[in-house]
């Protein structure tokens, strides 16, 4: 047990603590208790004790209230970036504000930038600007933390994180033809035409006609990949009941529809993947909710925001009142890496509030849509980016959790490369393998 000395306990620095040690740590304000503690000792405070103990010097982010400006130089050391650098201690910053920071992500309730779906930009980020974004740089202090710890109390050893591997798919579009409105239909038919796109008429034709499979319809095919691979994937549907901008999916009344759900719902979970209609509009996750809940008959408690629309702090808090435990959402859309930079779930910390909550985050560091559309990446480039994120997980423990949509994993020309991505990335790391 690694003893924390801390003459103010402040939320702030209790859950920094709990997140970061889980039950390794214990923070107390009673200094004799520390001092009479004959294991790993880290002390907290302006103050030097003399006795064999880690010092970290505290900044002043765990023990104030509110919402201010950070002043935010970063620097190195032991080879990863840093900041908050203070004065004394053994650690040239402080290493639990510095976490804290990333975690609360303070910074989102500071900017002002926005991008056109009113997501903070990844370029606004330390972690983007500073160079760390593809480090689970948190973890990556706390690793070079316990080496120190081990340093001061040789029979010190800190207990590995544990690692899981899960795939995660997100079901904008289960169809690409079949179930489609007529309108839908007859448009894409003379769109195909007119630009004289004939491959993709004809398939469209061969799939209507029934001589051939909707290309979109890859649900089996993923139940068949995760089975043999021993991987357990989540799903989040797509479920808006009404047709606007972003929000394209099938209608949820549509049977196929909800028969490939009670399918996947059968042997996986399955979350709710709220439209983007929803972020302005708690009553509309509620009923989009309440129409999965039906459809696969039990509640619903897990999400991920289509077009990946979270806003600090209104999203979370929206997600709570509806009784949501488990959010996917915390990934940059643009860019790979590690929006908190950190690979584990943890729980939010509302700022505002000053309080720890009930909803746990699942952070994703690779989508697929990212590396095909933003970042344009030739497969391979992608396929490489994906296995280093992964193997960094592994390295310091918590989910790989990665985003993969049906529609990107077909056997259509276009996508093949895709679709042997993501067979050979869970090929290489499931489980089974």
């Amino acid at each position: 047990m690694i003893a924390i000395y801390a003459p103010n306990i402040s939320p702030r620095l209790s859950y920094t603590v709990e997140t970061l040690f889980g039950g390794q740590a214990l923070v107390s304000s009673n200094q004799q208790t520390f001092l009479q503690h004959d294991g790993p000792r880290i002390n907290y405070s302006h103050e030097f004790l003399d006795v064999r103990n880690l010092w970290i010097h505290p900044h002043g982010l765990l023990e104030e209230q509110g919402i201010q400006p950070q002043e935010l130089q970063v620097f190195e050391w032991k080879g990863f970036k840093a900041f908050l650098k203070t004065s004394d201690g053994t650690i040239p910053f402080d290493l639990f504000a510095a976490s804290f920071y990333l975690l609360s992500r303070y910074e989102e309730y500071l900017g002002q930038a926005q991008d056109q779906h009113g997501r903070f930009p990844v370029e606004a980020s330390l972690a983007y600007q500073a160079g760390f974004l593809q480090q689970p740089i948190i973890q990556c202090w706390v690793k070079a933390l316990a080496w120190e710890l081990h340093l001061l109390f040789p029979g010190f050893r800190m207990q590995s994180r544990a690692f899981s591997f899960v795939p995660s798919y997100d079901i904008d579009n289960a169809f690409a033809y079949l179930n489609q409105p007529i309108t839908k239909r007859i448009f894409g038919f003379f769109k195909t035409l007119y630009q004289g796109k004939f491959e993709a008429f004809l398939e469209m034709a061969s799939v209507l006609s029934g001589n051939a499979a909707d290309p979109f319809d890859q649900f089996q095919r993923l139940e068949n990949l995760h089975q043999t691979m021993g991987s357990k994937p989540i799903y989040f549907c797509l479920l808006a009941d009404k047709r606007m901008g972003v929000d394209k999916n099938i209608h949820p009344s549509n049977k196929a529809l909800r028969n490939r759900i009670q399918m996947l719902a059968a042997k996986n979970p399955v979350g709710i993947h709220p439209s983007w209609q929803s972020g302005d509009d708690t009553g509309l996750l509620l009923s989009e909710m309440n129409t999965l809940s039906q459809i696969i008959g039990h509640p619903i408690t897990a999400s991920r925001q289509h077009y990946l629309r979270l806003r600090f702090p209104d999203t979370y808090r929206s997600l709570l009142e509806a009784d949501i435990r488990d959010d996917y959402s915390l990934g940059w859309a643009s860019q790979n890496g590690f929006r908190a930079s950190f690979a584990a779930p943890f729980y939010w910390y509302d700022l505002e509030q000053e309080t720890k909550t009930a909803l746990l985050i699942h952070p994703f560091c690779y989508m697929d849509a990212t590396s095909i559309f933003y970042k344009r990446a030739p497969v391979y480039e992608a396929a490489k980016e994906l296995q280093e994120l992964t193997d960094l997980v592994m390295q310091y423990g918590g989910e790989m959790i990665a985003i993969f949509h049906n529609d990107f994993l077909t056997q259509q020309p276009e996508w093949l490369e895709w679709t042997q991505l993501h067979e050979d990335w869970l090929r290489k790391n499931a489980p089974a393998n």
